[in-house]
């Protein structure tokens, strides 16, 4: 049976090509449902995980269907955080890079209102917004939704356990009846049920079926600890595999904040963010991340909502977590845009039994592997120490430091004897 590609798809030449540089070869699983559907008119109802594609099963079709000529809004997609705000719009300005003039506004809380409403007055196809900044625009009447053609609900499970149903309900009445709406959830518990029913024509329910949730390049591993040793064991796990890039998950804020001064004082470059940070501040530390000033970022799953950082290597369950789902969005994480992920849970006690029932209602398994040794520690860190070595030689003009260390050898000190002197100084 051939694989669907996104050649197969009736979308623009543009959208192909701007798909193929984002390194994206085959649709996932809410891609291939989605997307014809969608550039049918028809409304869905999306039921998939993070890190299942989403954004681009949604935001292909809304491109296909975007007249440049009319500035004003014609597609808005709702969303409950900002960080998922400017992740969806960096997603939608990458897959659109070859559209000429196509304008994409995120408007949130926390942000001059005043940049927000000259951008509007400029002109904007598609706005990514947060319920309460989008009320904001609308009161204020620089956001006029008349024009609207289609509505995105994304993460609407999570907007509504956030308390955000009213808003989402008063803004749905400000577009017209005859949109095409589109929602995306997790799960469809009750109050989702109603908003379909209540504000979606005859929606088609697409649902990415468990095999598909856990994405088959991340390798799972848990490896048994004691809650004692849980924070040395992380510490082994990031020297072993050389993290440049690595999220680790907490189930609560204060232990965000613990791991957070603790790996700290162990040398690590790592920032956290969870729910009771401001915005100012969640936004630097995700800058960081991104731009790698930083290669730890500890969070906890509420805040994780909306990061996407396509080269996260590794993804630690510092703790295993409370849901079931929350697994499965934790490790979505990383293994994207085709390349290996790795996913470590430490599991302590009890925590193995909940770990158990994850791995049967994911469909997946996750392989117990052994806590590297002290010795085994020792000899991964003197080859990363040597190869660092090697590479310095290789790049750099040594003449000054040869002149040195030959005038510093002598009967007594060997250059052999001065290399593994400065290795020891090195490791202690």
């Amino acid at each position: 049976m051939n694989k669907t590609k996104f050649d197969d798809f009736n979308i623009s030449k543009e959208i192909k090509i701007a798909i193929k540089d984002m390194g994206f070869t085959e649709p996932t699983s809410i891609q291939k449902l989605a997307i014809p559907e969608v550039l049918k008119g028809k409304d869905i109802i999306g039921q998939a995980q993070t890190g299942t594609g989403k954004t681009v099963a949604f935001a292909v079709p809304l491109l296909e269907k975007v007249f440049i000529k009319d500035k004003s809004p014609q597609a808005i997609i709702l969303c409950p955080t900002r960080e998922l705000c400017i992740q969806v719009a960096g997603e939608i300005e990458k897959l659109s890079k070859n559209i000429k003039k196509l304008k994409v506004l995120p408007v949130y809380g926390g942000q001059p209102i005043g940049r927000q409403i000259r951008a509007l007055k400029k002109g904007v196809h598609i706005v990514v917004g947060t319920p309460g900044r989008v009320l904001d625009h609308i009161d204020r009447k620089t956001l006029n939704l008349a024009g609207i053609e289609t509505v995105v609900l994304d993460e609407a499970d999570e907007m509504l356990d956030m308390g955000f149903r009213e808003d989402i309900e008063h803004i749905l009445r400000f577009t017209p009846k005859n949109r095409q709406t589109l929602l995306f959830s997790a799960t469809i518990p009750a109050p989702i049920k109603k908003i379909t029913k209540d504000y979606q024509k005859n929606p088609k329910h697409l649902k990415v079926v468990k095999e598909d949730m856990v994405v088959s390049q991340i390798e799972q591993y848990y490896f048994e600890v004691r809650e004692q040793n849980k924070l040395d064991t992380l510490c082994r796990l990031i020297d072993v595999y050389d993290v440049e890039l690595g999220l680790v998950f907490s189930n609560t804020k204060k232990r965000v904040d613990y791991l957070v001064r603790s790996l700290k004082r162990r040398g690590y470059l790592v920032e956290g963010i969870h729910g009771d940070m401001s915005q100012n501040q969640r936004d630097r530390v995700m800058n960081d991340f991104r731009s790698e000033k930083i290669n730890i970022l500890v969070a906890t799953d509420v805040a994780a909502r909306g990061i996407d950082v396509p080269d996260v290597e590794v993804v630690f369950n510092y703790d295993v977590p409370n849901h079931n789902d929350y697994y499965v969005h934790r490790i979505g994480r990383t293994g994207r845009a085709g390349k290996t992920g790795y996913a470590f849970t430490l599991a302590s006690g009890r925590e193995r039994n909940i770990l158990k029932a994850i791995e049967k209602h994911s469909h997946t398994k996750i392989k117990k592997q052994k806590i590297p040794s002290f010795k085994e520690m020792e000899i991964i860190k003197n080859e990363q120490i040597l190869n660092e070595v090697k590479e310095v030689i290789k790049n750099n003009n040594l003449k000054n430091e040869i002149v040195l260390i030959d005038s510093t050898t002598d009967s007594n000190n060997s250059p052999l004897e001065i290399a593994a002197a400065l290795l020891k100084m090195v490791k202690s």
